[in-house]
């Protein structure tokens, strides 16, 4: 994924989820993470990234377990979180960084 810094390089913050197919947490993000970008729109990106098919950028971020969001701003690292959060948690912390 050669354009993951152009991804990442936004004015509009860019929520990165690093998952695992296998992972049960993982799967009861995702429909939560869904709910934010519904409720967010174009105010936000959202980002799924398999990091048994991305070693290498999970690697360079020190994912170490999955679930794991780390949220972009202008290519910077503003937040990161392991493990599931609820949808409005995570609509507060990104309003933060908006």
């Amino acid at each position: 994924m050669s354009n993951f810094s152009e991804i990442i390089n936004k004015d509009q913050p860019v929520l990165v989820d690093f998952f695992a197919t296998w992972c049960g947490p993982c799967q009861t993000l995702s429909p939560i993470l869904k709910q934010v970008k519904d409720e967010l729109g174009d105010s936000i990106s959202v980002i799924k990234i398999d990091v048994d098919k991305n070693q290498a950028i999970a690697a360079q971020f020190q994912v170490r377990g999955v679930p794991t969001m780390l949220l972009f701003k202008n290519g910077k690292q503003v937040w990161r979180q392991s493990g599931v959060l609820s949808k409005n948690d995570l609509i507060s912390v990104i309003r933060q960084y908006s």
